[in-house]
């Protein structure tokens, strides 16, 4: 069952021991490299420099941002990352399991601010409170969520009998895919799985879904299926697919329901203050990697009502926010 209370909570070594930096060096250009399927404009961006700003790191006044690592292909990450050592930067900014792998393998010096599902089980760092070498971050636990969210989807939609997951071919392992299958034949569920490895399977995939019979679709944790989050909704829409996403936003921006943390605010109050330690000289490996704090359950009712859904009593009690 989906709870409200918290199920993470940050690294106690962070809140007890903060790392000690420096401040900025006056007249200093601090340089930033990113590497991210997601573009510049994505929210969570937004949030990251709005805070670094508050912070006293400034665009284009003592912070410079190299533009050519947003939006990448995951095919692109080693070639880009091997240009912002090149280039040089002071640090770089890598979002998911296939990005921080790009900056490990370019760079041993530079210091990598990574976020992905888990830094620890994927062996991007040593552990939670000593990471080691030259990469820290944040673990949102997405995948961790992928049952949560399959769970509250039976309930949201309780006469599913089939559903689909969206998976991406690239990250998502097949232990995690057959787990989550295991789980739904256990509440008399079937699971199919979808793979999808670029943005133009990804309609397809879903067509082929909802041809096969599937009654309901969770988009699993990725990196790349956040990126795509418009044409996924787009088409479940056109399908009238009853869909359950990562991030509470999805549901906001007209999804059936969503399941997850803030991400736009975990940017803004870890990964900002990461950034700017590492900036002022703080060692990576002298950063604990830290975790999401709160996981809301979000359920549009409007959506539901657009795809004839009457959604339980229960799971609206439950929800931490309803969209009429």
């Amino acid at each position: 069952m989906i709870r409200r209370e918290l199920i993470f909570v940050v690294s106690a070594l962070a809140l007890l021991h903060p790392p000690m930096a420096s401040a900025q060096e006056s007249g200093r250009i601090y340089r930033l490299g990113f590497l991210s399927s997601l573009g510049r404009a994505n929210p969570p961006y937004g949030a990251l420099f709005d805070e670094l700003r508050r912070l006293g790191f400034i665009e284009n006044q003592n912070l410079m941002v190299d533009p050519r690592g947003f939006g990448l292909p995951d095919g692109r990450f080693a070639e880009v990352a091997a240009e912002l050592v090149k280039a040089p930067v002071d640090v770089i900014v890598a979002s998911g399991d296939d990005a921080i792998r790009a900056a490990q393998g370019a760079t041993a010096t530079i210091p990598i601010l990574g976020s992905a599902d888990d830094m620890v089980g994927s062996g991007l760092v040593a552990s939670m409170a000593h990471p080691g070498g030259n990469t820290t971050g944040t673990s949102i636990f997405s995948t961790e969520l992928d049952g949560k969210r399959q769970e509250a989807l039976t309930e949201i939609v309780p006469k599913a009998g089939q559903i689909a997951a969206l998976a991406d071919a690239n990250t998502t392992a097949s232990s995690h895919l057959q787990a989550l299958q295991d789980a739904a034949r256990e509440h008399g569920v079937g699971l199919s799985v979808y793979r999808v490895a670029t943005s133009e399977e990804i309609a397809p995939a879903i067509d082929a879904a909802k041809a096969a019979g599937a009654d309901a679709l969770n988009v699993l944790a990725s990196p790349f299926l956040r990126a795509n989050e418009q044409p996924i909704r787009d088409r479940t829409a056109a399908l009238k697919l009853p869909t359950i996403y990562q991030f509470p936003k999805m549901a906001e921006a007209g999804g059936l329901a969503a399941y997850g943390p803030r991400i736009d605010e975990l940017y803004r109050t870890v990964q900002a203050r990461q950034l700017g330690d590492l900036l002022k000289g703080a060692k990576p490996a002298d950063l604990p990697i830290e975790q999401p704090t709160r996981f809301e359950l979000i359920i549009n009712l409007k959506t539901a009502k657009a795809l004839g859904l009457t959604v339980p009593p229960s799971m609206l009690d439950l929800a931490d926010g309803v969209i009429e």
